[in-house]
């Protein structure tokens, strides 16, 4: 009877230090906040005081707190992952889905490529009828706009998406946006045609497996391609990139892997890929890096920063990421958004080219309303400015909940509840702050 009891009282203890080993591993483990991407992490931990204790924010805010440093937080989401990606070929990435032969997709992507999101002819060519007069009043002072329409992951490698998602294809935003634009004159340059041309003869791939981007062999072969169209339309030489050397591996480097990084996987799988990487070369010509491009777009025009495209080819040109986030801002070390700045000022006084450049799955929020923002500007300069007047005191909102952290993961988790875009649940949650409804 001694003995059993004893047996029982060890199973209890060792029950109770089961229980007991996340909090005590939590006192042992001097960091806990979880080395996890795509995740975002309340970083500053919630302050006691009376207004937000009986609000019943500080209960709230410290509940995420501790969620998100728990001390084995990270190697669960990593397990909970390996789980769903081992037995049932899924990926826990927002909106991401795995395809044939391990390639990763974004859905939206896939939808594009089969004109699941074509947001119609009228749409688009009412666009294209207010961009042709943005293009024309930046013309007279000198300054020329150009559209590219880059190419999509989805699009680029359709027979590698599941049977699932295929059907006839009636009409895409990319075939529409071509037409239109050729219908109405607007400066464009089409790499979603151009990708498909190369895509059979070319010696490496155009796009990786585990990334959402045109590879970095990819982008080279596109940014080569828009400096030469700038210069034509343009009028004047830019200074040139070249390569000599291209090295080829085995394993995804730069951006060529950015989806697997966030599928935060506890053993990535095989990377069986050659991947290029060229050794970029700069033509050192002071009096040809005179031409200030203005790059408007997604992502896709992202990389190009890392590449120091912009200071060694455009003249310093910012980027504007979804007509929003400045890259690189006015004054250094500022977070500046493109609201806080004087759009006519800038377009025609700082830039000899406004260039958007948009993926096929962003063409459907083609601009981000710069389109429509400067084509009032031009015409109706009074209204423009009236309703830029209220539209500010929202973004002010809208810019402190992108720089807190704990406001960017309540956004989050709204775009997520809501299956709406970040953005867009952001502007939900300033028009509230702001009491605008």
């Amino acid at each position: 009877m001694a003995a059993k009891n004893k047996i029982i009282t060890s199973k209890i203890w060792i029950a109770y230090l089961a229980l007991a080993f996340p909090l005590l591993y939590s006192f042992i483990k001097k960091d806990n906040k979880p080395n996890l991407t795509g995740i975002v992490i309340s970083d500053k931990k919630p302050e006691l005081s009376q207004e937000n204790w009986f609000m019943g924010l500080y209960q709230t805010d410290m509940d995420d707190y501790n969620n998100d440093h728990w001390s084995l937080k990270e190697i669960s989401v990593r397990l909970n992952n390996q789980l769903y990606y081992k037995l049932f070929n899924q990926i826990r990435v927002n909106r991401f889905v795995t395809g044939k032969d391990n390639y990763v997709f974004s859905e939206s992507y896939i939808f594009s490529a089969f004109g699941d999101d074509f947001i119609g002819e009228e749409r688009i060519k009412s666009l294209m009828q207010m961009a042709k007069v943005v293009q024309d009043s930046l013309k007279r002072h000198g300054v020329d706009l150009l559209f590219v329409y880059a190419p999509g992951k989805g699009q680029h490698l359709k027979e590698f998406i599941e049977d699932k998602y295929k059907h006839p294809i009636k009409n895409t935003n990319h075939d529409e946006f071509v037409k239109q634009s050729k219908t109405y004159g607007i400066n464009y340059l089409d790499l979603q045609t151009y990708f498909d041309l190369l895509k059979p003869n070319s010696k490496y791939p155009l796009f990786p497996k585990f990334g959402h981007h045109w590879s970095y062999y990819g982008e080279v072969l596109a940014i080569d391609t828009i400096i030469r169209h700038l210069e034509v339309l343009h009028g004047k030489q830019m200074p040139e990139i070249a390569w000599e050397n291209t090295v080829v591996v085995d394993t995804a480097q730069s951006r060529d892997a950015d989806v697997l990084k966030s599928m935060n996987l506890y053993s990535n799988p095989s990377q069986n890929m050659k991947l290029a990487y060229q050794e970029i070369l700069f033509e050192r010509d002071s009096t040809k890096n005179t031409t200030r491009v203005l790059s408007i777009g997604d992502s896709y025009w992202y990389g190009t920063l890392y590449k120091a495209i912009p200071t060694n080819c455009m003249a310093g040109g910012q980027f504007w990421y979804y007509y929003n986030k400045v890259i690189p801002p006015p004054v250094q070390g500022q977070n500046i958004e493109v609201w806080e700045l004087n759009l006519k000022e800038e377009i025609e006084n700082n830039n000899d080219v406004v260039m958007l450049v948009y993926s096929d799955g962003n063409l459907g929020a083609f601009g981000n309303n710069f389109i429509q923002d400067a084509y009032e500007m031009y015409t109706s300069p009074g209204s423009y400015w009236a309703r830029m007047q209220k539209h500010n005191a929202i973004q002010t909102y809208a810019k402190q909940i992108r720089n807190q952290p704990l406001l960017l993961k309540k956004a989050t988790q709204k775009s997520n509840e809501l299956q709406i875009p970040l953005d867009s649940a952001i502007k939900l949650d300033a028009m509230k702050m702001a009491g605008v409804k």
